[in-house]
């Protein structure tokens, strides 16, 4: 396939494909599925070989946000019965990370809702990282408290904080179809003031929310442009309770679709598979290993994800390996443009501040409206709330 075969030398070149290109991946039938796959995964093997990343969550607070993010469980007026809880201190934040990290987890990722951080919210957090670092020395520590004002990335930053996590989420076009109480403009400048603080920016997309094709086109490409260095892919998960509850728009086929557009697109990344896999991706989760190098261990922030246990066995049988703590995620190219302040975007044609970055190892081997969902229906069973882990008396799921 033509298509695949340019896409292919693209990505080993860090060159952009067209929006055609990326518009056509999306369009392809279920037959050509798995040469799709295939060509992503050499692109993903060439910048990240077979190791996958293992990311772990921590709700540092839960619930009550003033925010109305059509899409969370957690926004103003939300019905989902899920948990709410205010900070949690240093010493529990601690501990809960120190599951995520003896089942493997590389990074930490400490999220409170909420529209952004406060001063006095900022120096909890500061605590907090202290308090893991404490017990886990080269743990990496992402933190996602929403928009930031100025001065507090670089107060993260000399914290410990070696990334900051703001997802773009939709189109520019269609962000105030999803959410009114901010603007895609605001999450842009988060992203920029982690950049500009020296922390690794990581930024992504819910996929499942009644969005085009050219919609997730659109973001990718902007998230390309903005240059983070990992781009979680989220699948929505329809919570009861909140305005899009009733969006089962997604199959594993087009899950598979989304997440080798966003390799294509961003080659060299930490591709995340993030929130919503269990439920869309069923079993079909280890193909989605060959394009994502990442993923999150056990549960998220309001739902129950697979036990930790069983993604490792799924990581291991599908003949990957976890990444140890010995092992930096990204290329040199990568490596090198953040210790000299970031590389400055992605545009058509390559990056040129990154420099000529070879990939790690090159292989030797060789639908434009959303698919309806099963002729079974939505599998809303799959959904489930999260009753574990921190902010409750049972143990994490790492």
């Amino acid at each position: 396939m033509d298509l695949l075969n340019t896409l292919v030398e693209k990505g080993l070149r860090r060159e952009s494909p067209t929006r055609e290109e990326a518009l056509a991946v999306l369009a392809t039938s279920d037959d050509e599925l798995l040469d799709v796959v295939a060509a992503a995964g050499k692109v993903r093997r060439a910048w990240f070989g077979r190791r996958v990343k293992l990311n772990y969550l921590v709700n540092l607070k839960s619930g009550l946000c003033p925010e109305d993010c059509s899409y969370c469980s957690q926004r103003l007026g939300s019905k989902a019965e899920i948990l709410k809880y205010t900070w949690l201190k240093p010493e529990e934040a601690a501990a809960a990370a120190s599951a995520g990290v003896a089942g493997g987890a590389k990074r930490v990722c400490l999220v409170a809702s909420g529209r952004g951080p406060t001063d006095r919210d900022v120096e909890r957090v500061t605590k907090t990282i202290a308090a893991i670092k404490e017990q886990n020395e080269e743990v990496e520590v992402c933190a996602c408290l929403g928009l930031l004002s100025e001065g507090q990335a670089s107060r993260l930053k000399d914290a410990g904080a070696d990334a900051y996590n703001h997802n773009l989420n939709t189109s520019e076009a269609t962000y105030g179809d999803i959410t009114t109480t901010h603007t895609y403009a605001d999450r842009v400048e988060t992203v920029q003031q982690a950049q500009a603080a020296g922390m690794s920016a990581c930024s992504g997309l819910i996929a499942g929310m009644g969005e085009s094709d050219e919609d997730l086109v659109d973001v990718v490409f902007s998230l390309r442009e903005l240059d983070p260095d990992s781009v979680p892919v989220n699948f929505l998960i329809p919570f009861e309770g909140t305005p899009l509850a009733k969006e089962w728009n997604l199959t594993p086929q087009r899950c598979l679709r989304i997440l080798a557009m966003v390799r294509f697109v961003c080659p060299d990344v930490e591709v995340r598979l993030a929130g919503g896999r269990e439920v869309h991706l069923r079993s079909m989760q280890p193909l989605a290993l060959h394009l994502a190098n990442s993923i999150f261990l056990g549960d998220y922030l309001t739902s129950e994800g697979q036990a930790g246990k069983d993604d490792l066995a799924m990581i291991a049988d599908a003949g990957f390996e976890v990444e140890g703590a010995d092992t930096t995620t990204l290329p040199e190219h990568r490596r090198d443009a953040a210790a000299h302040g970031g590389c400055g975007g992605h545009g058509e044609g390559g990056c040129g501040p990154c420099g000529g970055g070879e990939p790690a190892a090159v292989p030797a081997d060789g639908a434009d409206a959303p698919e309806a969902v099963t002729a079974g229906g939505p599998r809303t069973d799959l959904v489930a709330v999260r009753r574990r882990g921190a902010g409750t008396d049972l143990p994490p799921n790492a």
